[in-house]
């Protein structure tokens, strides 16, 4: 039986007391033990607490995966502050609106990053502290980070961990163009799946002899989720500091991986690599897939290589990871319409389609997808009115269109909200408009996701040029990589004359997505 925790403080310290020298995270082949963790997330905690941090302050982590992340995971855990995880992939700006929007005031930042914060340091509004997790550059006058953590103490700080306290805040793009801060509260990691133990429910029966892959990066709550579930059961975790596939074949061999978790858009380059054809993939018996639909080929090819059972999930931030599963028994390919389902609720989750009015709709009737999980987030970070929207009455409105059947699968077919799927990014459509806008040579900008076999989908911009102007191509995307991350760069640019709008001057979207999805049975690739 796995032990009962309900926060994440209470799960280092039962396991470091439990399992001391039991090997929590694999890192470039060093092996660290969950008593090491629980060691230094206190001396992060002890820390954090002497530089005067009241509960409940924002610190960041703006750095690729390693041990000393989770360490600070931990560490901001203990010392009851929330640790906001930042994309790295990000540009400047969008690293400084989130810095700023969260009011963070200690921020932790790998090395290669330093030169991003130099550029936005007088702009932040709010940071005290900066901590280098490597040794910083002699002309940075940065904390570092090791010497930082060792001169605080490893005992454990005395203070008392509701479940229903915020913990960590992970950003997410909104429809409005600016990303809003999903608070997820410590029972977001332990609820749903201690539900479903409680109803004899297995689900992908992660154990203590498991060691799962860590490819996923923690800013994302797919990676962050994984990584503890896997320390709850008392498992190993192989950490991957940025997702490079040659490397996560190796790693599989290397450590006897059980369990691994991906994005299709991984699939599919793991499976380019020259060295897939004779990896050795017999001690894999889980593979968990999810973040965008996966092209049914790709599916059919991973799962004949790799011979173990396959898990769909769908959820997003908001719900605190998965909340629909679509189990191995359904990937069936006898039954393509199976195939296609999103799945089914798992226990403890409820789910219903309502129409524009709210009203509820019956099996096979499409309409707007919402969702209740025990794992739900708080709310938006200050941001009451987009809370107001998305969480209601325990319900969160997921912007995704679909139905049910009468089996109680669910089907996804097209997004309320225009949002674009990348490769299990979310890209939203107004934020890449508004900053193509900025360009003194654009009157009109529309945005949308086209299929990709690749990538799920790319952004495509449909651009209208002022008078007098003759926009190259090359010129927009380069103007566009100075304001935005690079996948949310569109891959694709066509000049039109004019954009589609209805009688009351609002831009048609299907009609500019028409000529690429109308074969394709679904709005979603």
């Amino acid at each position: 039986m796995t032990p009962d925790f309900q926060t994440l403080p209470d799960l280092s310290a039962k396991q470091a007391s439990q399992i001391p020298n039991k090997i929590a995270l694999i890192y470039e082949d060093e092996l660290y033990t969950y008593a090491q963790l629980e060691q230094n997330a206190n001396r992060v905690a002890q820390g954090l607490l002497q530089l005067g941090l009241s509960p409940q302050t924002r610190v960041a982590i703006l750095a690729k995966d390693s041990l000393a992340s989770y360490e600070i995971l931990f560490g901001c855990a203990k010392s009851k502050t929330v640790l906001v995880t930042i994309n790295w992939r990000l540009v400047a700006q969008e690293v400084l609106f989130i810095l700023n929007d969260s009011q963070t005031e200690v921020l932790f930042v790998g090395k290669e990053f330093l030169p991003l914060i130099e550029q936005i340091k007088p702009d932040l509004q709010n940071i005290k502290t900066i901590i280098s997790i490597e040794q910083p550059d002699a002309s940075m006058e940065y904390r570092d980070y090791t010497s930082w953590k060792n001169q605080h103490s490893n005992q454990s700080p005395a203070l008392d961990y509701l479940p229903e306290d915020v913990t960590v805040q992970i950003y997410t793009s909104g429809t409005t163009g600016l990303p809003k801060g999903v608070q997820l509260a410590h029972y977001s990691f332990f609820r749903l799946m201690k539900g479903m133990q409680a109803q004899g429910d297995a689900w992908m029966n992660l154990n203590a002899q498991d060691t799962l892959l860590l490819s996923l990066p923690m800013f994302h709550i797919g990676g962050l989720w994984w990584t503890i579930q896997g320390m709850i059961v008392g498992g190993r975790g192989a950490v991957l500091n940025t997702f490079v596939p040659w490397r996560a074949l190796e790693l599989i061999e290397q450590y006897q991986i059980t369990k691994v978790a991906m994005v299709p858009a991984m699939i599919q380059f793991c499976m380019a690599e020259p060295t897939f054809d004779t990896t050795n993939f017999s001690s894999v018996q889980g593979f968990l897939y999810g973040g965008s639909p996966i092209a049914p080929t790709l599916l059919r090819q991973a799962m004949d290589a790799l011979q173990c059972g396959f898990f769909q999930i769908y959820g997003m931030t908001e719900t605190g990871n998965m909340a629909v599963c679509l189990r191995p028994e359904d990937h069936d390919f006898s039954n393509e319409t199976r195939l296609k389902a999103a799945g089914k609720p798992l226990p403890g989750v409820e789910v219903k389609i309502t129409n524009s009015q709210g009203e509820l709709l019956s099996a096979h009737q499409i309409g707007e997808i919402h969702l209740k999980s025990p794992s739900r987030m708080i709310g938006y970070w200050n941001r009451d009115e987009a809370t107001k929207k998305t969480l209601v009455d325990g319900w969160i409105s997921t912007g995704d269109v679909g139905y049910q059947d009468e089996e109680g699968y669910i089907f996804v077919c097209d997004r309320v909200k225009d949002m674009i799927i990348y490769a299990g990014e979310n890209l939203f459509p107004v934020e890449i408009e508004a900053a193509l806008s900025e360009h003194e040579g654009i009157e009109e900008v529309a945005v949308i996701g086209i299929p990709s076999e690749q990538w799920g989908e790319i952004p495509k911009a449909f651009i209208v040029q002022k008078p007098g102007y003759s926009l190259k191509k090359k010129v927009i995307l380069s103007f566009a990589k100075e304001r935005m991350a690079d996948f949310k760069v569109p891959r694709s640019v066509e000049f039109v004359d004019k954009l589609p709008r209805n009688p009351s001057g609002k831009v048609l979207k299907r009609v500019l997505r028409e000529p690429y999805w109308n074969t394709m049975g679904r709005q979603v690739n």
